[in-house]
C-alpha cells in the first residue's frame, strides 16, 4: 500500500446487508469510486467473508435476521485476528436509539438510510485514511522494534537483545527444571584481519562467518553478537555434551572457510567458549562467567578449539 496517498483500489470493503437492493446501492456508489467491494447477506456469511479476504473496511446493517449487526459486531471484537477492522453501522432513522449500543460494541461511525453518496464515500474515505496511517505507523514501530534488536552489520540479535533473550531462558529452566548451553565465541586475532586486509574486509568477515553460523545452527537456538569480533549462542534443551559436538562442528567449519580478497583467499579460526546452566546458578551471568572463563582456556590451548569444563559434563 502507498505510504503517501489514498488509492481506493488499495481497499477492500465488506458490505453486509439481508436487503440485496441495499447491497447494489452502496456497492455501486463505492465501484464508481473505485473501491475493490464483496458482499454478504447475513452475519455469518460475512463471517465466511472475512475468513477468506483482507477487509479493510466492513459496512454492516444494524438489523438483520439471525446475526444482528451488534451480535457480529460483538464476535468480531472479540477475534484478535479481525478485531482491528473498522465499522461503519448503516441503520434507518427509527433504529438510531440502538447507535449507543452500536458505539460500545466497536463500531466507529453510521450512515442512515437512504444513502446520501456523498455522505457515504466521504465518511468511508476517512475511516479507510485512519486504518491506512494507523498500520502504517503500527508496520513502522514494528520495523523499528526489530532494527533494535539487530546487530546492524551482522543482522543477528545484538548484545542488549540477547541478554534479554537468555533472561528469559534462564528463568523458564529454573521454573520448568530443564537445560540450556551458552557458547562465547572469538574469532582468532581478528585484529590482524583489520590491520592486513583493511575494515572493509573486516567486515565482510564477520559477515561470511555469521551467516555460516546461523545456516549451521538449529532454528531453535539463538545467536549474537557479544562486541566486536565475540558472539554468543544460546542453545535450548542442550546437555554440555551435545553443546560442545555442536561447538566442535562450528570450529571445523569456519577452519575450512576461505574468503577471496584481492591479497588472495584469507582463512580465519574460531575459540569457542561452553558452558552449561546449573541448579545452583542465580543468576544468567554465573552462565557467561563459566563460559568466558571456558573461552579463555580455549585461547590458552593454542585457539581454534573449543573448551568446556569436563566437571559439568
Amino acid at each position: 500500500m502507498n505510504l503517501d496517498s489514498f488509492i481506493p483500489e488499495d481497499f477492500l470493503i465488506l458490505i453486509i446487508d439481508d436487503i440485496t437492493d441495499n447491497l447494489k446501492v452502496v456497492g455501486t456508489m463505492l465501484d464508481e469510486a473505485g473501491y475493490n467491494t464483496t458482499f454478504a447477506t447475513s452475519g455469518y456469511q460475512g463471517l465466511n467473508r472475512l475468513k477468506n479476504n483482507r477487509i479493510d473496511l466492513i459496512l454492516l446493517d444494524l438489523m438483520m435476521p439471525e446475526m444482528d449487526g451488534l451480535q457480529f459486531c460483538q464476535y468480531l471484537k472479540n477475534d484478535p485476528e479481525i478485531q482491528e477492522i473498522p465499522i461503519i453501522f448503516l441503520t434507518a432513522n427509527q433504529e438510531q436509539d440502538n447507535l449507543v449500543n452500536a458505539f460500545e460494541s466497536g463500531a466507529v461511525d453510521y450512515i442512515t438510510k437512504p444513502f446520501i453518496k456523498n455522505e457515504l464515500l466521504a465518511r468511508v474515505k476517512t475511516h479507510l485514511t485512519l486504518k491506512q496511517t494507523t498500520d502504517n505507523l503500527k508496520s513502522a514501530l514494528l520495523q523499528l522494534q526489530q532494527l533494535s534488536q539487530l546487530d546492524p552489520l551482522t543482522q543477528i540479535s545484538n548484545r542488549r537483545s540477547f541478554f534479554e533473550f537468555a533472561e528469559v531462558q534462564f528463568n523458564q529452566a529454573i521454573r520448568d527444571k530443564t537445560i540450556f548451553s551458552l557458547l562465547i565465541l572469538d574469532l582468532d586475532h581478528f585484529k590482524q584481519v583489520n590491520d592486513n586486509y583493511g575494515h572493509l574486509i573486516g567486515d565482510r568477515t564477520l559477515i561470511t562467518f555469521t551467516s555460516t553460523v546461523k545456516n549451521y545452527l538449529r532454528e531453535i537456538d539463538h545467536f549474537g553478537r557479544y562486541g566486536g569480533e565475540e558472539f554468543v549462542i544460546l542453545l535450548p534443551e542442550t546437555n554440555l555434551k551435545d553443546a560442545l559436538k555442536i561447538a566442535q562442528g562450528i570450529c571445523h567449519l569456519i577452519a575450512d572457510l576461505s574468503i577471496p580478497t584481492e591479497k588472495g583467499n584469507l582463512q580465519i579460526t574460531v575459540s569457542i567458549g561452553i558452558a552449561v546452566f546449573a541448579p545452583q546458578d542465580t543468576r544468567i551471568e554465573d552462565i557467561f562467567d563459566r563460559a568466558d572463563q571456558s573461552l579463555y582456556q580455549a585461547k590458552a590451548l593454542g585457539r581454534n578449539t573449543c573448551y568446556a569444563d569436563q566437571s559439568q559434563l
